[in-house]
């Protein structure tokens, strides 16, 4: 077993054993009674050595029948097959005999009410009732001066506490409270660090691919024999749950208990970060516990915050210590080991799908007519979040079934409702949910271009069983990203064609705003897209960047430092894109204003022209719901106002407001009103030719 060992900590393995089987002990479920009786007479009998010798030096001692003069300074034995907490105390801090009874004689202060009047009689001073070093250094044995140096074991490890006063001697000591109950058997978190670190447990499933990595790690660990050559394990990659699962499994193989703190609770003070350093590093002594930085939405550009990132990871050069990060970190003066941590791989989801249905499905996955094949190739989930799915489909199942039995077909669309929801709380935050209600009939196109679109919804579809099953996958990673953009004048339904997919392909549908994205300061454009790729490759979400035009422009001349980074946004946004799992859409107004060279990394392409008049006609003819009372309305007159869809849709639902507030059914008249509004608002004076005729 490996501990947090420092330079006044002795590293033998023996000792390090010593508290590792401590610990299994306190875990066990049928000796911590019997070892903490033990452990509570052992003590007991330690205190009571000290007392003697303090009442001795008081010439107060009363000698107890059953103890003979020599009894008091013979060391009393551990009753028990597991090594007391003081024994494990002093051999981990290497604490001397004086050191070790300064310690207990702080301890009985606050366990036995006999200290305190014997050490104010000691002292010669009934108000002097606490210890000192200046009483310790007189009454117990083979007491040395270094013990009470700031760098000796009991002050560095902040064993005891000094009291502030005039004089070092004889300042009052207290035994810090986490050190008080680790003697008496109780184990539990330092207060002090409650607020920084929280447990993290080792889920019930792992997958394969990362229960290799934790073996890996726990191997690492096992094989450096020497403390000071430990490397700190950087879990690299955007998959924080998988990370930190890891790393609990990574410790579970140990016998040691993980801790996640934030790389923000790390003060960039360097006497606040010594004290918080020797406290974790007392807690892991005393608890067998290790520590993992969480550095995953620390921005590397904050120097301070790095400088204090770095300060710890030198600073704690004899622990285990593990940091998950995107990317990689250092480099540092100490050994790092760094590993790429992804998603369970395709095989691992299906095969976890596989066990769950198999358990509880009559007929098992298959009953489900290759449903599981499409949830692993849309949705990438990790194993907890796929049993959490499951659970949520059997919740939504029960909850809607009014005791009808659940049949294969509803159960597998149940499933694909719940897993297209895991990633709408992180998109909603950074993206702008669109309702996809339209359909195929709803949108009017040339029919190459619908054709173009009915491909798009294909690719999307048979996109795992080309890449995976067939194994184009295997032949490169790039350009596996489906993407396409949508060029035309705005209005003529780039927007609606996305509503389409999303409801052909029962997706969500997100529009981002690209002329909010796009930040002026380096590196802001790439961090906000990055965040919004993130959160839809749970789901393969549909990716509407709109208004392609504010980032893709002609590819610019580098004059300077601004034009060099723009040409690198761009580069990122299509990497992204070519990697992403699901569909992402660019719009644009202005198909020639892009730099071919964008346009040759972009799958698919599809031209919206203006409507014709037939087209138009089309418009007009579906835009008015079944709903809606309309009166003498002439679709081919109505055709000849040479507008775009968007602007028939405003001029049609402006006409039914006025037709409803004048408790009339929309006609000719109201929509002469509308139109001349629309035109004012596009500032176009409406012709004669338009409307001749109209009323």
């Amino acid at each position: 077993m490996l501990h947090l060992p420092s330079n006044e900590m002795p590293a033998q393995q023996d000792k390090q054993a010593m508290s590792v089987e401590f610990e299994r002990d306190l875990a066990s479920p049928t000796k911590p009674n019997r070892w903490s009786q033990a452990n509570q007479a052992y003590l007991l009998a330690h205190l009571d050595r000290v007392r003697q010798t303090l009442a001795r030096h008081g010439e107060q001692a009363v000698v107890d029948a059953a103890h003979t003069p020599e009894a008091w300074v013979v060391l009393p034995q551990m009753a028990h097959d597991q090594p007391a907490a003081l024994d494990i105390l002093c051999t981990c801090f290497g604490l001397s005999p004086f050191e070790r009874d300064l310690l207990l004689l702080c301890a009985g202060v606050e366990l036995d009410s006999t200290f305190a009047p014997l050490c104010a009689t000691a002292q010669g001073n009934a108000q002097r009732d606490y210890p000192t070093f200046a009483l310790a250094l007189a009454v117990l044995p083979e007491a040395h001066w270094s013990a009470i140096t700031p760098d000796a074991p009991l002050r560095h490890w902040q064993l005891l506490q000094v009291e502030p006063s005039r004089s070092l001697t004889r300042s009052p000591l207290r035994i810090d409270e986490r050190v008080l109950h680790y003697l008496t058997g109780i184990a539990h978190l330092d207060d002090q660090l409650a607020g920084l670190v929280r447990p993290v447990t080792q889920p019930a499933v792992l997958a394969p691919s990362h229960a290799a990595l934790a073996a890996e790690i726990a191997a690492t660990w096992q094989a450096t024999g020497d403390s000071r050559a430990l490397p700190v394990v950087q879990l690299c990659g955007p998959e924080r749950e998988s990370k930190q699962a890891i790393a609990a499994a990574a410790c579970e193989q140990l016998g040691l208990t993980l801790y996640l703190m934030s790389v923000a609770a790390i003060p960039s003070a360097p006497a606040e970060l010594d004290r918080l350093l020797r406290l974790w590093q007392r807690e892991a002594v005393l608890s067998n516990r290790v520590l993992l930085l969480d550095c995953d939405e620390h921005d590397r550009s904050d120097a301070g915050r790095e400088a204090a990132l770095a300060r710890l990871v030198e600073a704690d050069n004899r622990g285990l210590l593990l940091i998950a990060s995107r990317e990689r970190r250092g480099p540092w003066q100490r050994p790092l080991l760094s590993l790429d941590v992804n998603k369970p791989t395709g095989a691992e989801q299906r095969a976890l799908w596989d066990a769950i249905l198999d358990d509880t499905v009559d007929g098992g996955a298959a009953a489900l007519n290759g449903q599981v094949e499409r949830l692993v190739g849309q949705f990438d989930l990790n194993l907890p979040v796929i049993v959490a799915a499951y659970r949520g489909a059997q919740g939504r199942l029960a909850s809607h079934s009014n005791g009808l039995p659940t049949t294969p077909q509803l159960l597998g669309d149940t499933l694909w409702e719940v897993c297209r929801s895991q990633a709408r709380p992180q998109l909603d935050n950074l993206a702008q949910h669109l309702d996809a209600l339209a359909t195929w009939d709803d949108l009017i196109l040339p029919e190459r271009e619908r054709i173009i679109l009915r491909e798009i919804a294909m690719h999307v579809r048979q996109r795992s069983r080309v890449y995976e099953n067939w194994g184009f996958a295997g032949k490169g990673k790039r350009g596996l990203g489906i993407s396409a953009l949508f060029a035309g004048a705005s209005g003529t339904g780039k927007t609606m064609a996305a509503e389409v997919l999303a409801q052909e392909l029962r997706l969500d549908l997100y529009r981002i705003d690209l002329s909010a994205v796009v930040s002026k300061y380096i590196g802001e454009t790439e961090k906000n897209l990055r965040r919004v790729f993130d959160a839809a490759e749970v789901s393969g979400a549909i990716l509407l960047f709109d208004e392609a035009d504010a980032l893709f422009g002609k590819r610019s001349d580098v004059k300077d430092s601004h034009d060099r980074y723009a040409n690198i946004e761009v580069s990122y946004l299509l990497q992204r894109m070519e990697a992403y799992r699901g569909l992402a859409i660019l719009t644009s107004n202005l198909k020639d204003a892009l730099d071919t060279a964008f346009l040759r990394r972009i799958r698919f392409i599809v031209h919206f022209p203006f409507p014709d008049a037939e087209q138009r006609a089309a418009i007009w003819q579906q835009i008015f719901p079944a709903a809606t009372p309309v009166a003498g309305l002439d679709m081919h007159k109505l055709a000849r106002l040479n507008v775009a869809g968007g602007n028939i849709r405003n001029i049609a639902l402006h006409a039914a407001f006025l037709a409803a507030d004048a408790n009339e059914p929309v006609g000719m008249a109201h929509l002469l009103a509308a139109a001349r509004r629309e035109y004012a608002k596009l500032e176009r004076p409406v012709s004669e030719a338009e409307i001749r005729a109209w009323v």
